[in-house]
């Protein structure tokens, strides 16, 4: 497999991981009996960090699904051209995936 490709498929496999453990640790906390009394309350009863975390964890699906899409892209670009051709497009998208890469890490190390 081509080093390109593998890196693609790691970012991949962790963007799916990830998002699913922060779903599993929404889950198991929303779930929790003794929630602490100091939690901050939204004016429709719901607690202000599960609902920022149930944010956080749809935006990361989103940019996740974008991060698939550009890995493809390039995948395609980079298998349309020749070894000696490198256009200024697949450079821009890795660029495009880089960042999303960088706002996915940011967010799960957040919570």
């Amino acid at each position: 497999m081509k080093p390109w490709l593998r890196r693609c498929a790691l970012v991949l496999s962790f963007a799916a991981v990830s998002c699913f453990a922060v779903a599993q640790r929404g889950e198991t906390r929303s779930q929790s009996p003794n929630e602490d009394e100091t939690d901050v309350r939204l004016p429709n009863g719901k607690v202000q960090r599960d609902e920022i975390l149930k944010a956080e964890h749809e935006q990361n699906l989103k940019d996740a699904a974008q991060l698939a899409d550009l890995a493809e892209q390039l995948k395609q670009e980079l298998e349309k051209n020749d070894r000696y051709i490198l256009s200024v497009s697949s450079l821009k998208k890795t660029d495009e995936i880089e960042k999303l890469v960088k706002k996915i890490r940011s967010r799960l190390r957040h919570n």
